[in-house]
């Protein structure tokens, strides 16, 4: 299986189950440790952080783009950020279904992008299911954040510190709690 295979597969929302994704997941899971093993390990100024990055997820980023490491992912491969954005540190990206950060996001500490899901009965459990998540320009998400699969956060939203988002959130509205819920509108 080609990376590109696996991206083209994704996109269809099936479960990942076959022992050839497994092993390709494998695979890119060990690539993925080697460079943020790398990144996390030693100082690096943003420059050095943004070329490892690239390494990482296999093209290249914005020199606007800053980030606070430690960052962690186990893929790597499927994560896509727009212009002037800002991770925090200590973030987990489980990318395999793909992340989209606008332009000029804003992502604090220790936040959580989840983009597989597993089967609730116990035979399904083995079998994940990837769906997307993304994030219109200007959003802010606070810290100890999780976002969930399948998830779109609307432009100029904002996500409340410990938020859990099961659910889209539409554009100018600060959602939060657990699951998260729209609070107010952003006037």
């Amino acid at each position: 299986m080609t990376l590109q295979d696996f991206l083209d597969y994704v996109k269809t929302g099936q479960p990942l189950e076959t022992p050839e994704i497994y092993r390709f997941l494998d695979d890119m899971s060990e690539e993925a440790r080697r460079v943020t093993f790398r990144l996390n390990s030693a100082y690096h100024d943003q420059k050095e952080i943004r070329t490892l990055l690239c390494e990482l997820f296999g093209h290249s980023v914005s020199e606007t783009l800053k980030m606070f490491p430690p960052f962690y992912t186990d893929f790597g491969k499927n994560i896509h950020i727009g212009d002037g954005v800002f991770i925090n540190a200590c973030c987990n990206f489980q990318d395999h279904g793909g992340i989209y950060i606008g332009d000029r996001c804003q992502i604090g500490h220790n936040v959580v992008f989840a983009t597989l899901n597993h089967g609730i009965r116990p035979e399904e459990r083995r079998s994940m299911t990837p769906a997307p998540i993304i994030l219109g320009r200007n959003v802010w998400v606070g810290s100890n954040s999780t976002i969930l699969q399948g998830v779109t956060i609307g432009d100029n939203a904002v996500i409340a510190a410990g938020a859990v988002v099961t659910k889209d959130v539409p554009a100018d509205t600060v959602a939060g709690g657990v699951p998260a819920r729209i609070i107010k509108k952003i006037e």
